[in-house]
């Protein structure tokens, strides 16, 4: 079966994609993979063909407009906005890429960048497709949405305020609509708008979307429809082929285990401040840390501190006696997978949301927004995270039960059950 995912946005957004691709190669699959060209050579490590996706979103990031965009924090009113505006720039660049993409296609698989431009393009291409999730994306009383931050108004907030919007926004004009709607018309469809295909997707029984987190993390609410599956991680790809450098081993080597430090893909300009900051809490905290530069370019200052590059969190998490993050979806994973304790530093999208959760199951002492870092505040909760065994017997605990779940099987149980395509002669 030709398998083609579809996916934007950080490494964060591919990087479990290439894992789940190379295990789909293994299964018997020919993958492709569509992502930004920044990221062809994690796709091509997996061993997947590499088709491209317009954008740059380290770019974006980066640019005023972006700096703004991260600024405004987590704030559940203003982290809203943020996601509209990143969202529709996201949109945009990734839905000038999904029909080519889509192209020899017997499934598509859909990253949430992708999803409605691949759900309105799969049907009329008659080409079956999934949505693959990485955070929560359909209503629950359970708790808010990510994107959609309503936790002030409870369970029923929760459950149905996502969809009267949704409902809203189906008859009134957004700015989301706009790249939705161009799309539509380009595929020679009705123009109704992002809030109607959204309900569309949550509501069609018969287009399935798995969530690629461990349900031992966020159970599976019960009020989601059939099809809706919450099915364990994606890890990203091993890297049989990767040794450590000599300064990691030896820095290791020289003393107890360190602190990690690092803010993926988030990306900040004032990095000397941030850097200070970090070295101010550690030695706060009496730990010593190694500091991974990710899309900020951090560094390090002082002797018990290290700075590394791009380094395999699989390999480098279990030497550690804690690890700060910036709460994306697949590093807080990295860290449970791991089993050691979290002290996340959430900042936007779905980072407020995994950093209540890693706080709620016991393996975190909490959490401090970007925008209120401070090395007291930071420096606080590293010591309690370290010093307190609880907290790392809790994470231990639940890296066994994460690490019995096998996410790919999943997704490719769900591929043998869908109808094959009859191939073209």
């Amino acid at each position: 079966m030709k398998v083609v995912i579809i996916t934007g946005g950080s490494r964060g957004d591919v990087a479990p994609y290439a894992g789940l691709g190379a295990r789909l190669k293994a299964a018997g699959h020919d993958v492709a993979i569509a992502a930004q060209e920044s990221f062809a050579g994690l796709v091509h490590e997996a061993g997947c063909e590499f088709r491209l996706v317009p954008g740059d979103t380290r770019a974006m990031l980066g640019s005023e407009e972006g700096q703004r965009w991260q600024g405004r924090g987590t704030g559940t009113l203003r982290s809203m906005k943020t996601n509209i505006q990143m969202g529709m720039q996201l949109l945009e660049e990734t839905g000038k890429g999904v029909v080519s993409a889509a192209q020899g296609a017997d499934v598509l698989l859909l990253h949430r960048t992708a999803l409605w431009h691949g759900y309105l393009a799969a049907g009329v291409m008659g080409i079956p497709a999934v949505g693959l999730e990485l955070f929560p994306s359909v209503p629950t009383a359970d708790f808010a949405l990510p994107s959609f931050d309503v936790r002030f108004l409870g369970r029923w907030g929760n459950r149905h305020l996502p969809s009267l919007v949704m409902g809203v926004t189906s008859h009134v004009r957004t700015p989301l609509d706009t790249p939705i709607r161009a799309f539509q018309q380009q595929l020679g469809l009705p123009q109704t708008g992002l809030g109607e295909v959204r309900r569309r997707t949550i509501e069609d029984e018969n287009w399935t979307i798995l969530h690629g987190y461990s349900p031992q993390v966020v159970p599976r609410p019960a009020d989601w429809r059939p099809g809706v599956e919450v099915v364990g991680y994606w890890w990203p790809p091993a890297r049989e082929d990767w040794r450590p450098p000599r300064e990691l081993t030896d820095f290791l080597e020289a003393g107890p285990p360190p602190v990690f430090v690092g803010f993926g893909s988030i990306t900040r300009h004032d990095t000397e401040e941030i850097t200070e900051t970090i070295s101010a809490a550690m030695r706060r905290a009496g730990t010593r840390a190694v500091v991974q530069a990710g899309w900020s370019e951090l560094s390090a200052m002082g002797d018990d501190v290290l700075a590394i590059g791009d380094t395999p969190h699989e390999w480098l998490f279990p030497r550690m006696a804690a690890v700060v993050h910036h709460a994306g979806a697949g590093t807080a994973g990295a860290g449970v997978r791991a089993g050691v304790p979290a002290v996340p530093v959430p900042m936007m999208g779905d980072a407020p949301f995994w950093s209540r959760r890693l706080a709620g199951l016991g393996v975190s002492p909490g959490y401090v927004p970007m925008n209120e870092l401070s090395a007291e505040r930071l420096g606080d909760l590293v010591r309690q995270a370290v010093t307190d065994p609880a907290y790392r017997q809790r994470a231990a605990e639940l890296a066994g039960r994460v690490g019995a779940e096998d996410g790919p099987a999943r997704v490719i149980e769900t591929l043998d059950r869908l109808p094959r395509r009859p191939r073209r002669r």
